[in-house]
């Protein structure tokens, strides 16, 4: 977390990180404990960088891009469907059945939205707006991400200003409980 450069580069390196998480994920057999350790790290930086591009990305994409608020309609539809994932996900053990269905099913889905990002939306946002309102935007996500959320909030509002309001909040309740249960740790 805390990468720098503009958004783009923040979020994509984001996405490899991800993708690491889960290629750890699938290297492990059915039912390995660390499963749920691994699940549970990238549910954390997921939803870290959800909340980060709901706050600030979509809303630039909204304003740059032609069709762009289409398009960030989409972009949080495919996070709230990942989200009731992760949410569900919370609850299984690895050793759970479920759980496989369900990392299987987050994976998928959260694989299929960053290539969709990188190769459509970042794209394209890169020639419409401008170089130093990209920088600006990494700035302002990496500060976003340090506060939000690790835990899946559904029901939570994913557009500004409401979600710009209510995520540090809930992110303070988060990081305390993840410090307090070891969520996200090595046993």
């Amino acid at each position: 977390m805390g990468h720098g450069g503009n958004v783009i580069d923040e979020l994509v390196t984001d996405h490899r990180e991800v993708e690491e998480l889960f290629g750890r994920i699938e290297a492990l057999p059915s039912g390995a404990k660390n499963r749920k350790l691994y699940a549970d790290q990238a549910t954390m930086e997921l939803v870290r960088h959800s909340v980060a591009e709901e706050e600030y990305l979509y809303p630039a994409v909204r304003e740059h891009l032609p069709g762009g608020a289409a398009l960030a309609d989409k972009e949080l539809a495919d996070h709230a469907r990942a989200e009731q994932l992760m949410k569900d996900l919370e609850a299984r053990e690895p050793d759970d059945p479920e759980f496989d269905r369900l990392i299987g099913m987050l994976m998928r889905e959260i694989r299929e939205h960053l290539v969709d990002e990188e190769q459509n939306l970042f794209p394209r946002l890169l020639t419409t707006c401008p170089a130093d309102a990209l920088d600006d935007l990494g700035d302002k996500v990496r500060r976003a991400k340090k506060t939000a959320p690790t835990r899946p909030h559904p029901a939570a509002p994913d557009k500004p200003p409401a979600n710009k309001l209510l995520s540090p909040g809930a992110g303070l309740v988060d990081r305390l409980r993840d410090t307090l249960t070891g969520r996200g740790k090595h046993a």
